[in-house]
């Protein structure tokens, strides 16, 4: 069976990352980010019933930008989190679309990518 859940190419990326959640706030280690979502290593402090409800990752960039998103988590296996964007700001989505530009290289493969994303 085809797995189209890839459609959106992952890019390895290094940046400060927090994952908020109401009051609580935790630093992660950032693996890979995609127009869809983000993967994350899983930190020492994470607490599985906080899986359910949405969180706010927050990706900051050079020159002060952030890239923030409104994420679910959508997997979580081998130390790994694998979290959704359910939402991001016009600010972030140029942030990101930049990023993965960038690491692309081809532009026609990112615009195929933000036409999966609408």
């Amino acid at each position: 069976m085809h797995d189209d859940r890839r459609r959106f190419s992952r890019i390895p990326f290094d940046a400060h990352t927090l994952l908020q959640q109401d009051d609580w706030c935790v630093a992660v280690q950032l693996i890979d980010i995609s127009l869809r979502g983000l993967l994350v290593m899983q930190p020492d402090q994470w607490d599985t019933t906080r899986a359910k409800a949405p969180f706010v990752a927050i990706i900051d960039l050079s020159e002060g930008s952030q890239i923030r998103m409104e994420v679910s988590l959508a997997h979580a296996e081998e130390g790994l989190l694998g979290f959704q964007c359910e939402h991001i700001d016009l600010d972030s989505i140029s942030h990101l679309r930049r990023l993965v530009a960038l690491n692309l290289g081809d532009a026609a493969l990112l615009e195929r990518e933000l036409a999966a994303l609408l």
